[in-house]
């Protein structure tokens, strides 16, 4: 995998030159994936927003996301991932949207997933999501990983876009 700071980089690039947008929503990472693409200059270009629905009862109010509109997809799926960014993507006006789920730790989750665990979403014009699992139980040092997949997985959707 890149250098996040070269996956940084690259977004920067590619969303700035199509004149693209960006939203994020994360939960484990709290805020992270959106700190970094604001990190790069320029960034109000692309960057819309980011929302950390940490609580449950929040997801709802901010995303139109309930117990209904994901009935049927199982916790910590890829497909539950893709559905938090194409609500993301719908309630910002983006062009595309990040959404990240996982358990940082130290401990697993009520669904019986280990830390280290992470679904991610992308979605645009091109859709894509991956499952993660670190092996770890390192709160910080999982953020970081989710963060950088994260990024790293909408730099290589937005570069296969551009081939």
């Amino acid at each position: 995998m890149e250098d996040v700071t070269d996956n940084l980089l690259k977004i920067a690039s590619i969303l700035s030159s199509r004149k693209e947008t960006v939203a994020v929503t994360e939960t484990s990472t709290g805020g992270l994936i959106s700190a970094g693409l604001l990190s790069v200059p320029g960034a109000s270009s692309y960057f819309v927003g980011g929302v950390v629905p940490y609580a449950r009862s929040v997801r709802g109010d901010l995303l139109g996301i309930t117990k209904e509109t994901v009935e049927g997809l199982s916790p910590m799926s890829e497909e539950m991932a893709l559905n938090f960014a194409q609500n993301t993507k719908q309630k910002m006006q983006t062009d595309w949207a990040i959404a990240e789920l996982g358990i940082a730790g130290p401990g697993g989750s009520v669904y019986g997933f280990e830390p280290g665990s992470c679904v991610i979403g992308v979605v645009g014009p091109l859709s894509s999501s991956l499952f993660i699992q670190t092996g770890k139980d390192r709160r910080n040092e999982n953020m970081a990983l989710f963060r950088d997949s994260a990024l790293g997985l909408f730099a290589d959707v937005l570069s296969e876009m551009e081939s």
